[in-house]
């Protein structure tokens, strides 16, 4: 589920100070936390309020495109993106512990516990540790998919720090709600490990399986998005880790119904992985939150779907840094 998220080419005509700060190519650095050694990015002015992006299952802080970063730095945010526990460069300081995906596939079916290496409120913990790190007292966070569970987590855990919530293509993991396919589950959890080529296949197969029927795909623009991952770091044993920590995740309906804070919530029409009525439950589970669906959109932001994410995410976060309280109302 390795989403790319575009939120694109914000206005026109904007001053040159503001390219000037928003600059992509900042130096990737490390931030050690309690267990683990988390890379991140920052980019924009330090003076900024910050808006931390979650990255889904799987993805890595290079999935976020570099035009999207400049489009929310442009807002007046300082943005940071970072590479989830398992994901990309952010390692572990003990060793790595191993699961066996099929046998706790098999006890979820029979309706036994999954036991997880950790769950969705550690990596919810590592995030936040990361803005400790960063002396960053209060931010904004944009989720997507897992990465929206775990920014409710932090909502739940910092209630006093989280400034508003923007959550996208994200589930509360009530049980009830409509399944994926058996195809697209099996071509998510498929992570056999047989050479550079056989992954970035698998990873073409799963993004297009993702994807959207009514936009035009390019397998060779996928297969360079896969192989540019697949450079960086390939770490199928982590995919597992986090797919394991879903599967083990209980219903976060208790703690929806908690929150009290500014919530965007975006869900496509068209989502094979988590059908639109996950999204519409959890807008129904957090009190005055703003629920906006897309027509057509599925589990990944295609570029025909560029100009409806605009229309509603950019200017809830504009409103959110200009006036908070006013945006709630």
């Amino acid at each position: 589920m390795r989403v790319l998220f575009f939120v694109l080419a914000l206005l026109g005509g904007l001053p040159t100070w503001a390219a000037s700060r928003c600059d992509v190519h900042e130096p990737v650095q490390m931030a050690d936390l309690p267990e683990v050694r988390l890379a991140y990015q920052s980019i924009g002015r330090a003076s900024d309020p910050v808006l931390l992006l979650v990255m889904g299952l799987g993805g890595q802080l290079i999935d976020w495109p570099d035009d999207v970063l400049v489009s929310l730095c442009r807002q007046g945010f300082r943005v940071i993106r970072f590479d989830n526990r398992d994901s990309g460069l952010t390692t572990w300081y003990k060793r790595e512990p191993e699961v066996s995906l099929g046998y706790e596939l098999l006890r979820r079916r029979i309706g036994l516990p999954v036991s997880a290496p950790y769950g969705l409120r550690d990596m919810a913990g590592d995030a936040l540790g990361l803005m400790d790190a960063l002396e960053v007292p209060v931010f904004h966070v944009l989720g997507v998919s897992m990465g929206g569970m775990i920014a409710q987590h932090m909502a739940d855990l910092a209630p006093e720090r989280v400034e508003s919530l923007t959550l996208v293509m994200t589930s509360s993991s009530a049980l009830g709600l409509p399944a994926p396919s058996a195809e697209l589950a099996a071509l998510l959890a498929r992570r056999e490990v047989g050479g550079r080529e056989a992954a970035i296949r698998q990873q073409v197969d799963l993004l297009a399986a993702l994807g959207s029927p009514r936009a035009s795909e390019d397998r060779d623009q996928l297969a360079r998005q896969a192989a540019r991952a697949y450079d960086r770091a390939f770490r199928p044993e982590g995919a597992v880790r986090q797919i394991v920590a879903v599967l083990a995740e209980p219903s976060r309906v208790a703690l929806l119904d908690r929150l009290r804070l500014p919530t965007l919530v975006v869900h496509g029409t068209a989502d094979p992985l988590l059908p639109v009525m996950h999204g519409v439950h959890v807008a129904a589970h957090i009190k005055g939150s703003q629920l906006r669906l897309i027509p057509g959109l599925a589990h990944r932001f295609q570029t025909e779907f560029k100009e409806p994410l605009l229309a509603v995410v950019l200017p809830y976060l504009r409103a959110q840094r200009r006036n908070p309280a006013l945006a709630h109302l």
